[in-house]
Order: C-alpha cells, then structure tokens, then sequence
C-alpha cells in the first residue's frame, strides 16, 4: 500500500502533514509518499524522532509549487507543478494507491476530477464525511464538493452514500434519508421534492426527509445533501461543539467544587471529547472518481493527517470506488430513467 500525502496542504503545511503522515508509516505499515517542496519536507523530518524521520517506507517527491487555502481556480491551472498536481498524477499512473491533502477543498475536487476523471454514470463527485451519533456513525454526503446540484445528482449520492456504508462499515441495507427543512415529503424547494420521488421510487431503503437537527441522532445511516447545504450544517456543527466546550471549560474553572468536579469526571470527559473530535475522523471522502482520494480539514493536527490516511487505506481496500461503479452499471437503466 502506498499513500500520496499533500505535504504541503492545511493551514499549518508540512509542519503537520509530515509528521502525521510519518506517524501513519510507522502505525499502518504503509508507504507513504510525501508530495511537496523538498527542503520544507526534509527540515521537518529531521526534528522528528529517530523511529519516525528514518523510516525506509517514507519517501519523498519533489514539487516545486504549492496551493494556498485562498487560491482560486486560475492558480489550480496554472500551477502545473503543485504538490496536489503531482500527487494525484502519482496516483493516476499507478505510482500511488491513494491522494490525501488537507488543502484547499475546491483545488482537491478539481484537481482530482481533471485528472482521475468521473466514474461511469456520476455526473459530479461528493465529499461523503463519517460523523458520530447517538446510534454510531451516519455518512453525510456531500459536504462541499458539489454545491449547485440537480435532482439526479441526489440521486447519485444516495447510491454512493449506500455502497460506501456496506462496503467500509459493514451496515447491511442502511437507512437512507433526505436532508430537508421539513421532514414531510412535500417540505423542502423544488430540487429536493423532486430528488425525494425520485429516490422514492429505487431499491434503496429511503426513510423520507431528515432535518439538520437529525444529523447526529442516527435516524438514519446515510444523509443525502447538496454541497452547499452539507457543508454549512457541518461548520455550524463545528461551531458549535468548540462553544460548548469552551463555556463548560470556562464554566467548570470558576469555583474549587467544580474543578473538584472536572477531575473526577476527566476520564468519561475524554470518551465523550474522542467522540465528537474532527481529528480522529480523519478527513472526508470524494465519492464519484477513478481514485481514492480523502480530504482532510485545512484545521487538521497531526492525528487528523495520521487518521486520514488510514481511512484512505480501508478505502483502497474495501475497493469502494469499484463497488460504487459496478453497482451504477448494475443498476444503469433504472438511474438513467431518472435522469431524464
């Protein structure tokens, strides 16, 4: 197995892929190609621990140019020799089994789609991001790849959404559900009444309309979204989370009783905390390509990157992007006929 790492993605660069990404060659027993400018590479590697810094299995592959997280899509063009261009040409020519990049999320979809191409029968790819519920985890998808989508490309997600939820989690027949702002079937726009007849009428076990606030209740196994929608629920979510923390933090350190309190409860504290923290989640999913390709949050720490490239491991493993493209083919007639 051999990962592609953008060391040069996220908002701290190559002072948190590399070592992530190193972490993941000494935990998983993996290759790992370190894609990005040489010099930045090497001097974090050589601050790190004996057993991580001279592990054979990390290698490095120069490229000359980076992305920023505010670059728009002129400089994904431009620059031809970016470490996001190079790692996914590793991938394509066979090089590399897999692309992981904290890097800007627009850069990895297009980059990635230009250069891997869709799969058969997906007309645009989605982010398919793993979140924890009260039940154990739902797949929300997409999260941003596609943010202006048709019903059909609902359609889509759902089946990729369903493929991805038994081939990597083992769920048999997982539930499918709608997000919506309303969880009657004519609630919703035009996009999203329309997208529900259409998955109505599929072999796939659809539960009708969830609404954001479901997101974390386990009604269902997968949440079908657009881009745009899945990605606000996802910050506000985050947003969320880090104020709670914050005022329970600031909350608990007021008087003696209660840091009594918090020591007591630490343990069970940080059961809850693992939880509900991005990082041990990795990173998210771009469904819909000839690739494997995982998108990490620019925000991502070392645990993050370290987690992401495992779940692009069990990616390449579980073969999801061929179970998705041999289950379109399967199944072609009926989603063609919804397409129209």
């Amino acid at each position: 197995m051999r990962i592609a790492v953008d060391a040069m993605g996220g908002d701290y660069g190559p002072k948190v892929t590399v070592e992530g990404a190193a972490r993941a060659a000494a935990d998983f027993g993996i290759e790992v190609l370190l894609v990005g400018q040489r010099e930045k590479i090497e001097t974090v590697l050589n601050q790190l621990p004996t057993n991580l810094s001279q592990n054979y299995k990390i290698k490095i592959v120069d490229a000359p140019e980076a992305i920023g997280m505010g670059e728009g899509l002129f400089s994904f063009y431009r620059k031809r020799r970016s470490s996001l261009q190079v790692g996914a040409q590793l991938v394509k020519e066979g090089r590399a089994d897999a692309l992981v990049s904290m890097g800007n999320t627009a850069a990895v979809v297009y980059i990635s789609q230009k250069i891997f191409g869709p799969l058969y029968g997906i007309d645009k790819p989605a982010l398919a991001l793993l979140v924890p519920t009260l039940q154990g985890s739902t797949l929300l998808i997409d999260v941003g790849a596609s943010v202006n989508c048709r019903p059909h490309h609902l359609v889509q997600f759902a089946f990729m959404g369903k493929i991805f939820m038994e081939s990597v989690m083992g769920i048999d027949n997982p539930r499918i559900a709608l997000m919506s702002i309303g969880e009657e079937e004519v609630k919703g726009n035009d996009i999203t009444r329309e997208a529900f007849e259409r998955l109505a009428k599929l072999p796939l076990n659809f539960i009708g309309n969830v609404e954001g606030r479901d997101i974390y209740s386990g009604k269902a196994e997968v949440i079908v979204s657009d881009g745009f929608t899945g990605n606000v629920a996802l910050k506000v979510s985050e947003g969320v989370v880090e104020t709670l923390l914050s005022l329970a933090k600031k909350e608990v350190t007021k008087n003696f009783l209660a840091k009594i309190g918090l020591f007591l409860m630490k343990k069970h504290l940080k059961k809850i905390y693992r939880q509900i923290d991005y990082s041990e989640y990795g990173g998210a999913h771009l469904l819909g390509i000839k690739g494997t390709c995982v998108v990490g949050h620019g925000r991502s720490n070392c645990q993050a990157v370290r987690n992401a490239i495992r779940m692009a491991v069990e990616t390449v493993r579980n073969k999801v992007q061929e179970k998705i493209q041999a289950e379109l083919l399967r199944m072609e007639g009926i989603i063609y006929d919804l397409k129209l």
